[in-house]
Order: structure tokens, then C-alpha cells, then sequence
């Protein structure tokens, strides 16, 4: 059973820093891309960052990019996204997928963590 368990969202200052976890079980994880998405109140969930678990190649939402980092232990099967520097508009939940192919919008994910709230507020 494909389990997916995210954690570390909470307060974080505008200028500051927070780190996400994503806890993965039950299939290869070097097989599958898995990714970061974010649904802040009245939006549509969006795209945030992917990793090709395999050979660590990455992919980052132009929002994002510079700003955030994701990545992954494999000793752990965890996922992670570092966020620096957030920013006001960067409050939302987070949410971790894994799909079958790297894809941007999450409609091919079949697979999703509960979610973590993330507020960047001073």
C-alpha cells in the first residue's frame, strides 16, 4: 500500500525558513518522479517542485525557483522541501505526490500525503 505522510508545515516569519517532510512507503521510490504541490484558500492546487528520485534531477515552479530546494533521502524514503526566504503569497497547504510520470499539474497524481499548512506571516 502506497502510504505518503507530510509534515513540518506551521508559522514561519516572511525572510525566514521551514523545512517539509514527506514519509514514503510501499513502492520503488527510485522508480517514481515525486512532487511538492501547494493549494492556498480559493485556489487551484499548483505545481511547486518534482524530483526524478533516481538521479536527483530537479524541477521548480518559476514562484519557487531560487527559493526552494527539494530533495530526498533514500536511505530515510523521505522527501523534502526546504523553503527559504518565503514570502506572504507562499502560505498554503502543501501537499506530496507521486505519480507514474513527472507532470505539473496534479491531475496524473494518483498518490497524495495528507497535507501540511504552511503560513508566512509576521
Amino acid at each position: 500500500e502506497v502510504q505518503l505522510q507530510a509534515s513540518g508545515g506551521g508559522l514561519v516569519q516572511p525572510g525566514g525558513s521551514l523545512r517539509l517532510a514527506c514519509t514514503a512507503s510501499g513502492f520503488a521510490f527510485e522508480v517514481y518522479p515525486m512532487s511538492w504541490f501547494r493549494q492556498a484558500p480559493g485556489k487551484e492546487r499548483e505545481f511547486v517542485a518534482a524530483i526524478r528520485w533516481g538521479t536527483g534531477r530537479t524541477y521548480y515552479a518559476d514562484s519557487v525557483k531560487d527559493r526552494f530546494t527539494i530533495s530526498r533521502s533514500t536511505a530515510e524514503n523521505t522527501l523534502y522541501l526546504q523553503m527559504n526566504s518565503p514570502k506572504p503569497e507562499d502560505t498554503a497547504v502543501y501537499y506530496c505526490a507521486r505519480g507514474s510520470e513527472l507532470a505539473y499539474a496534479p491531475g496524473p497524481y494518483k498518490y497524495w500525503g495528507q497535507g501540511t499548512l504552511v503560513t508566512v506571516s509576521s
